[in-house]
């Protein structure tokens, strides 16, 4: 074998050894980007699985809105029950003010009870009586209680009276109104507990 040929030869080879060395990069700058695209990949598949349910998610809300309305159930009921009882209580106890009142009244009436004898006169009697009526009278405004107006004369309303009978008028200027009183009338407050009886001429 020439000189020349052997020198050939190994010029042949080094320029493949060359174009080995240059062929390696490119290989490995190939492969970069499919393990960029992996990772991605995998990213995404991370974050789906780290993704909330929707059926999930309404019956986790549904749970809630149960929870809340059961506690509003609940405390309503407890108000309901109490508000009962309240009430209950307040009926059992609302003349308890009134029977206090009265309380000192009953009192005189038994003092006036032992008080009587032979020798009582009927005027002393007469006295305490009214006495007594009118403490009575007092005691029953002081709680409200107001007496209606049915004078002879006054006109007739029958939203608060009732009219028992008609008789002719004995005055022309009595005609349709209030003759007499059979029974008063009487108010607690502003509102009508006990409508008048009257008689009206005609």
């Amino acid at each position: 074998m020439s000189k020349e040929k052997i020198e050939e030869k190994e010029i042949k080879s080094s320029e493949k050894e060359k174009e080995a060395e240059n062929t390696e990069p490119i290989a490995a700058d190939n492969t970069e980007p499919e393990s960029d695209e992996d990772g991605a990949e995998a990213e995404e598949e991370d974050i789906k699985a780290e993704e909330i349910d929707p059926m999930e998610k309404l019956q986790d809300e549904l749970a809630e809105a149960k929870d809340k309305f059961l506690r509003l159930y609940s405390e309503y009921d407890n108000f309901r029950r109490r508000t009962a009882k309240e009430k209950l209580e307040l009926m059992q106890t609302a003349n308890e003010g009134l029977m206090a009142t009265l309380l000192p009244l009953l009192d005189d009436f038994e003092r006036a009870e032992g008080a009587f004898s032979e020798e009582t006169k009927i005027e002393a009697v007469k006295e305490g009586v009214i006495l007594i009526s009118q403490k009575f009278v007092n005691s029953l405004q002081q709680k409200g209680l107001k007496q209606m107006d049915t004078s002879e004369g006054s006109v007739f309303d029958a939203d608060l009276h009732e009219a028992i009978t008609q008789i002719p008028a004995p005055k022309k200027k009595l005609k349709g109104k209030i003759v007499d009183t059979l029974e008063k009338g009487y108010y607690l407050g502003d509102k009508v507990i006990r409508h008048a009886r009257v008689v009206i001429g005609n």
